[in-house]
């Protein structure tokens, strides 16, 4: 044999990684060597294909290994775990009131709370966790217990920390509500405070938000308006994939970055009686265009890695026992990479609410095999673990769906970087929370999002010079900032205190309205009226829908009874949704829609009252005269009648409305349509000019038709949006870029087609826009 004395086993050298060689030759031999050593190399290459196609041959597992691709790791990994290690990951635990010696709520532990091994022993054993919420935690919380989890399995898998984030992280800082976001017409304000929120939150380990909410709000009596962006899907989608953008970074392995999770996937800001989690009732066209389009941007190009299921139906079918939503949609046609996470209890509704499952193992394993990824507090975890283990072992539920549900966890895991650098930096926080950069964000995302609805005998602005000033009403005095955020958090100035801190010379008096009469008795020893009305946590936000629209309380009789004594009044409103303020409209010269303005809005809304900010905030969502002319939103289909006995059916203040303390003109508008049979991108100019004497931003809104088309379509969607800064007697040329695919419509053969023909454009500062003209496309 030649090659024996070449390659010779040294004993005592067989172990896992070693090659177990010597060499030795004869003189004769040696011309043999460069043979041999090309059979040398050759054995090489084997032993390194052997180790990634044999795990158990390596001595590094390929899954620890930073620098391999993330999907060999996930497969790599996923080869080596158990069933039961499997379905620990698709689970869920609270924290504060489970891992920690002392809490200051159900949701937040104590900043010095202790970690309790103990517990964490009891509550996981040597499974790991997938996951964990309600915890609020310190960074050096979460290292003490991330390295607790990853000592205490097998295989070293790192735990999930997820937190809320909707416009803002914790004590962290404090933005405006999505829908003042929304009124900004900014994306990249929007982006920016997605990046903030992201880097508050990833400064103290936690990884993943629950946001943003991008369920197109078509109904005003539904409580969570507040958290949306509003009715439209082209605004609520460019909304969505923004803040995604900053949230998410260009690498979610990064210590600013955290995954972003798109909710209510889909279809949820419609329920029957604008009654949160109650039915929806739509077809599949409907949904494809305007509420999944709401969400698609986020997830095609925003590359989101995380959705919450939502818990309502359609037609029928729950969101989490939808494969045709989880699976075909998000997945297949999205491509979609991230895990799904039920809304809290949602899958447990199966089983409690819509009664397709029989018992709550059949609702879990429904879910898992439908496209859920991870249950969120909906069964005691032995029950959801134990359900899918035996569900798998029955046969009932595919090992491979639970296996997608297992990497798509894990895939995040990966992204995120916790495998390779799974603690935090606790100086972090200190750099990130509520820095000077973060606060001056929220404070010009409050000044561009308030709204002028009504400014008659150009009451607005107030001069500095007036003496004396009365501010009346339930939101005088008080900082709000709607759901998902404590107003005790960030520095939660009130219209009141910004006002007193403006104009100091002013005597500014205050009264909460409570009592009508002295309320008016204060208001007529006032040379102006500022009238803090709307809503509160409590009437509007999750869980708080309304059958009726007016002003809360007594609101009413207090306004009205104010402005009897024929003072100047300005109202101010603070509110989550549309109000049906028609008296206020026909009898209160100036109106003024803040929202939920965010730490900083008492500031912001006094600079708009006395001119050092000109307002610039348009609506998202149409004000109805009254519920009975419910849904309103601009965008119905073209056969929508709006006659009524008693009402024309029109909106109090359109989608898209905004007025400002200058001028604004619109001409010169003009359509290149692409070339017959081109794919190319329709081109819009427009001439838009400040004829003020005034700074000012306006909004240009570009709407389009399709004149005649195989299904119905709206009378007109919007297309394209640019917030355009103007200086007094300036005028700017804005162009838009719309993609024809931008305006295909869900033909009846349940395809996408951009179809032939005559389109009809308008270009104006809201939907109701009246400067027109009319394009041909010829596509392939």
């Amino acid at each position: 044999m030649l090659f024996a004395p070449f390659l010779t086993e040294e004993p005592g050298t067989d172990q896992q990684g070693d090659w177990g060689f010597r060499f030795s030759f004869s003189f004769e031999q040696i011309f043999a060597i460069p043979f041999v050593a090309g059979l040398v190399l050759l054995a090489c290459q084997n032993q390194v294909w052997a180790q990634v196609a044999h795990p158990s041959t390596r001595s590094i597992a390929l899954y620890k290994e930073a620098n391999a691709p993330i999907e060999r790791r996930i497969e790599d990994l996923l080869s080596r775990m158990t069933l039961e290690e499997k379905v620990r990951q698709l689970d869920l635990y609270s924290g504060a009131t489970a891992l920690v010696d002392t809490h200051t709520d159900e949701t937040h532990a104590d900043p010095q709370a202790n970690f309790l091994p103990d517990k964490a022993q009891a509550l996981w054993g040597n499974l790991g966790v997938g996951a964990i919420h309600d915890l609020n935690p310190t960074p050096e919380q979460v290292n003490a217990i991330q390295q607790w989890v990853i000592n205490h399995n097998r295989l070293e898998i790192p735990v999930l920390f997820i937190e809320e984030g909707l416009h803002g992280f914790d004590t962290g800082t404090v933005f405006p509500a999505p829908i003042n976001l929304a009124s900004t017409w900014n994306p990249e304000n929007v982006e920016r405070i997605g990046a903030a929120i992201a880097t508050e939150a990833r400064s103290t380990g936690v990884d993943m938000i629950l946001a943003p909410v991008l369920d197109l709000a078509r109904d005003p009596r539904w409580g969570r308006v507040e958290e949306d962006y509003g009715e439209d899907p082209y605004l609520t989608g460019r909304m969505g994939e923004a803040f995604v953008r900053g949230a998410q970074g260009k690498s979610l392995n990064s210590k600013q970055s955290v995954v972003s999770e798109p909710k209510h996937f889909a279809g949820h800001g419609s329920p029957e009686g604008g009654t949160n989690t109650s039915p929806v009732h739509m077809g599949e066209r409907e949904l494809r265009t305007l509420m999944l389009r709401g969400f698609e941007p986020a997830i095609r190009d925003g590359k989101a890695m995380g959705v919450m299921a939502a818990y309502h139906e359609i037609d029928g079918i729950p969101i989490t026992a939808d494969p045709f939503l989880l699976k075909k949609v998000l997945r297949q046609e999205w491509g979609f990479k991230g895990f799904v996470l039920s809304d809290l209890g949602a899958i447990k509704r199966l089983y409690t609410a819509h009664g397709i499952a029989s018992t709550p193992k059949e609702a879990a394993c429904l879910a898992i095999k439908s496209g859920v990824d991870m249950q969120f507090y909906d069964f005691d975890h032995e029950v959801f673990q134990r359900a899918l283990v035996e569900c798998v072992r029955e046969g009932s539920l595919p090992q491979s769906d639970l296996d997608r549900a297992v990497k798509s966890v894990l895939r995040v895991k990966f992204s995120l970087g916790l495998f390779d650098s799974p603690t935090t930096d606790p100086d972090l926080r200190a750099q990130a929370f509520r820095s000077q950069a973060h606060l001056d964000l929220s404070l010009e995302t409050a000044r561009q999002s308030i709204t002028l609805l009504k400014n008659d005998g150009h009451l607005l602005p107030i001069s500095k010079t007036v003496q004396r000033i009365a501010v009346i009403g339930p939101n005088g005095d008080a900082a709000r900032y709607g759901d998902y955020e404590k107003e005790s958090n960030g520095e939660h100035i009130s219209m009141l205190q910004g006002i007193r801190t403006l104009v100091p010379e002013a005597t500014v008096t205050f009264d909460p309205g409570t009592d009508i009469e002295r309320a008016i008795a204060t208001a007529k020893n006032a040379d102006v009226i500022i009238l803090g009305l709307g809503e509160r946590q409590g009437i509007s936000g999750e869980g708080f829908d309304r059958s009726n629209l007016d002003l809360p309380g007594s609101q009413e009789q207090l306004m009205e009874g104010v402005v009897g004594t024929g003072k100047p009044v300005v109202l101010v409103l603070e509110n989550g949704r549309p109000l049906t303020i028609g008296w206020a409209k026909e009898h209160v010269p100036a109106i003024l829609e803040a929202w939920y303005p965010g730490e900083f809005g008492g500031k912001a809304i006094a600079e708009t009252i006395f001119g050092d900010n000109n307002p610039s905030g348009h609506l998202t969502i149409s004000f109805p005269r009254s519920v009975g002319q419910l849904p309103d939103f601009y965008n119905s289909d073209r056969s929508r009648v709006y006659r009524y006995v008693d009402s024309d059916g029109l909106p109090l203040f359109p989608f898209g409305f905004g007025l400002s303390y200058t001028s604004f003109r619109f001409d010169h508008l003009a359509v290149q349509a692409p070339p017959h049979g081109s794919d190319r991108e329709i081109l819009v100019t427009v001439d838009v000019s400040n004829v003020g004497d005034r700074e000012g931003d306006e909004v240009a809104q570009v709407y389009v038709r399709q004149d005649f088309s195989s299904v119905e379509t709206p009378d007109r969607s919007l297309e394209g949006f640019s917030r355009v800064a103007l200086k007094p007697q300036e005028t700017k040329n804005v162009v838009f870029h719309i993609p024809q695919s931008q305006l295909a419509v869900w033909n009846t053969e349940g395809k996408w087609r951009v179809e032939a023909g005559d389109y009809t454009l308008w270009v104006g500062g809201s939907s109701q826009a009246s400067l027109t003209t009319k394009f041909v496309l010829n596509p392939r």
